[in-house]
């Protein structure tokens, strides 16, 4: 089953990405590791990536579609894969088709998280995690147990991403609304479409996630 999850900034697209990973060995896929590791091994396409990367530009389309198809070559993908992160334009979902036409490879489902735009900005810029362990908390959603101590480890020390905050958060959802959301209606005609509601709890959405792979 070889799957895209779409969806703004903050929807849960990692985390439910991670649950299918541990529940039916899919593979995430997201360019960014994908693109650290082929700088690392210094494949081909991974060293032309780190010579661009090196003069402060951009990576074009196609190294990113180059190290897709490297990855897409190796064996722990044949399970499934989820792509997270690509393709985030309309002419990357083209040579996305055209890239899994050549390895007869198809796409199974395009999963859109949708949310409600001012409940996200509340539900990413109320999120914290203890320093210590990593334990994520919510200023509304999820308080320690104990007010400054988190449950898990105990220690009192706590940090904020810096870019939780509203400003950044509404224009990560607008760059979103121009640039990623645009591919939705590019896979609408092939009928792989589905939607799901990324506000409901992570096990609902997980749920619903599972009902669309199963087919039920």
């Amino acid at each position: 089953m070889n799957i895209i999850l779409i969806g703004p900034p903050g929807a849960g697209k990692g985390t439910q990405a991670g649950k299918l990973e541990d529940e039916r060995g899919m593979v995430q896929l997201s360019t960014g590791d994908m693109l650290r590791a082929a700088v690392a091994a210094e494949t081909p396409v991974g060293l032309q990536a780190k010579a661009v990367m090196e003069r402060g530009d951009l990576v074009s389309d196609d190294i990113v579609t180059g190290i897709l198809s490297d990855r897409l070559d190796e064996d722990d993908v044949k399970g499934g894969f989820i792509l997270d992160g690509y393709p985030r334009t309309e002419a990357q979902a083209h040579s996305l088709d055209a890239l899994l036409a050549e390895k007869g490879m198809t796409l199974d489902h395009v999963i859109e998280l949708e949310v409600d735009e001012a409940a996200l900005v509340e539900r990413i810029t109320g999120r914290f995690t203890c320093a210590h362990c990593g334990e994520g908390f919510h200023d509304t959603f999820k308080r320690p147990a104990v007010e400054g101590v988190c449950d898990v480890c105990g220690s009192k020390e706590f940090k904020r991403r810096p870019d939780d905050n509203a400003e950044t958060v509404k224009q990560r959802l607008e760059e979103y609304r121009k640039k990623t959301a645009p591919i939705v209606p590019h896979y609408e005609p092939k009928g792989i479409v589905r939607r799901v509601d990324g506000m409901a709890d992570i096990e609902t959405v997980s749920d619903s996630i599972a009902a669309i792979l199963d087919g039920e």
